[in-house]
């Protein structure tokens, strides 16, 4: 499957993106009021890395959170 981590499993999420008009209340105005709601997707940054499995380097999908987290160990 495309854009998925071969580690955590994280995905391609879909979300909505909300338009608001007017201005807030706290700013003197009568509220903010949603206007319209659009689809949206949130993507995952995956990246293509070779990485350790066992003591063979295979190359594999992984999202950055795993990278830095260090879930993963990169070959060199």
């Amino acid at each position: 499957m495309a854009r998925t981590c071969d580690v955590c499993h994280k995905r391609t999420e879909v979300g909505n993106q909300i338009t608001r008009r007017g201005l807030a209340k706290a700013k003197g105005g009568v509220g903010r009021k949603i206007t319209g709601r659009s689809k949206r997707t949130f993507k995952p940054n995956v990246q293509r890395v070779k990485v350790m499995v066992g003591k063979t380097p295979v190359r594999k999908r992984v999202c950055v959170k795993c990278l830095k987290a260090g879930l993963v160990r990169k070959a060199v």
